[in-house]
């Protein structure tokens, strides 16, 4: 067993032990809801209802009913697919890169984690499949065998990198995400097998593939879980670098920089973060995980967001100074236009919400604070928000003719569906919190021992009364 400092502060409080992890991250699946889960999940099942009626009649209509227009012909739409993306990317970032380090704190909220990563890549997909204006020939982004004779796709496009770098992005962490459920599957079947419920035990026994816990399933799901690792590590610089190059490859003042792919890529954990602790501190709560998602979580996952914020706060610099040394007049103007033009409220917004609110976080007291990491989490993914807008319609709206100059308003269906996406995301992950173990069961009962809090606390007293013996 594993022994750290007794300095650091316990994952697991109180007295637990194995039977009562096990027990009170299967409540949720075996037991009742209780009325928490039930008002969440009545409101965003009434988003999701309103935004797919707004599809339907998107689909229905056409995409005039959406407020893009000849000059900004990218507006809402990537705005919020390219949002969608980056919170997808903090799933990868802590059940792989996090895995290949060894950081026993994200053995809490991995599973989360990689769960809002599939859901937030499923709402990214509504967007990405509805901008084309003809949903239903969207198959024809892959290359296929086709009776149009020539058609093929063009694989010198950014935009066809796109397509393969995030179907393989979600096909992997799908892959991830379910892997380490198996474990957790073979458990809360044996429980229903005692319960005598031979229903739900046979579904969960369906889930886990045969799962027997022997030492030879464990070795061949530990080596697994690290290929997957490594396979997965490169993803979370790519997905987003070449998302980033939708933008950078174009010539358009503002978006023709090579800042774009670290830039993307810092924005996204940066906002994926703040998700999983919008996530984590709601089920905290809804599901009375107190026990196991603690502040020193919420804590390590704040000092990310604070090193990951200022990481974005440079690169708008950056931009800026670019902007002014390169000379060029035009581009010089694009961002001149964003901080001083009709939407320079975005571009506060932008400022105040990614590079000013982070700040924060080194206040040890804010930090820790569960109701200043809510606000600020939701505050930091706002932020995000005007960041994708900020780049895509003030870089468009005015361009190289001013007769074409114009502006962009979303339209009531725009907003529908983005409320939708936002329902959407909500409801899978409920039912996600009320079907499946919320927590890698079996990954937290491997630090028990050594992160415990009574397990350290035994140790200390341990260790100070062999000091008094030699003493």
């Amino acid at each position: 067993m594993q022994h750290e400092s007794p300095l650091r502060d316990p994952l697991i409080l109180g007295d637990r032990n194995y039977h009562e992890i096990t027990t009170d991250i299967a409540r949720p699946i075996e037991g009742k809801a209780n009325r928490y889960w039930y008002i969440v999940f009545t409101i965003a099942v009434a988003a999701f209802i309103w935004g797919f009626s707004c599809l339907a009649y998107t689909i229905g209509t056409g995409i005039g009913q959406w407020g893009a227009n000849k000059t900004v012909g990218w507006a809402w739409d990537i705005t919020n697919f390219v949002w969608w993306i980056g919170i997808g990317h903090a799933g990868t970032l802590i059940s792989a890169v996090l895995l290949l380090f060894r950081q026993k704190w994200r053995m809490a909220i991995n599973r989360s984690a990689e769960a809002m990563t599939i859901f937030a890549v499923l709402c990214a997909a509504v967007f990405v499949t509805m901008h084309t204006g003809r949903p239903w020939v969207d198959y024809w982004l892959f290359p296929h065998a086709n009776q149009f004779g020539s058609l093929w796709v063009n694989f010198n496009s950014p935009l066809m990198w796109d397509v393969f770098a995030v179907s393989t992005y979600f096909t992997v962490s799908l892959v991830f995400w379910y892997l380490g459920l198996i474990p957790d599957f073979g458990a809360i079947r044996d429980r229903f097998k005692v319960q005598g419920k031979p229903m739900q035990a046979k579904i969960y026994k369906i889930l886990s593939f045969g799962w027997s816990g022997r030492a030879r399933d464990w070795s061949r799901f530990e080596e697994v879980s690290l290929v997957l690792a490594g396979l997965s590590t490169p993803l979370v610089f790519s997905v987003h670098s070449i998302v980033s190059m939708d933008f950078a490859t174009s010539i358009v003042p503002g978006w023709h920089t090579t800042i774009f792919p670290p830039y993307f890529v810092a924005g996204a954990i940066f906002s994926g973060f703040a998700m999983v602790s919008t996530l984590l501190l709601i089920m905290r709560k809804v599901l009375s995980l107190e026990h196991y998602i603690t502040i020193q979580h919420l804590e390590m996952m704040n000092i990310i967001i604070t090193l990951t914020g200022s990481m974005v706060g440079v690169a708008y610099l950056t931009e800026l100074f670019v902007s002014w040394y390169s000379g060029v007049e035009y581009e010089g103007y694009a961002f001149l236009n964003r901080a001083t033009g009709p939407y320079w409220w975005s571009y506060c917004g932008m400022m105040t919400c990614n590079v000013v609110s982070p700040q924060l976080f080194w206040f040890k007291k804010i930090r820790t604070s569960l109701i200043a990491t809510f606000v600020l989490s939701i505050v930091v993914n706002i932020g995000m928000w005007f960041e994708r807008f900020v780049i895509i319609v003030t870089s468009l709206h005015r361009d190289y003719l001013p007769s074409s100059w114009t502006m962009y308003h979303p339209t009531w269906v725009e907003i529908g569906i983005f409320t939708g996406t936002i329902g959407m995301f909500f409801t899978f992950f409920l039912l996600f919190a009320r079907t499946f173990p919320v927590i890698a069961l079996s990954e937290l009962k491997t630090i028990l021992k050594s992160s415990g809090e009574e397990y350290k606390r035994k140790r200390a007293a341990s260790a100070s009364a062999a000091e008094v013996v030699q003493h």
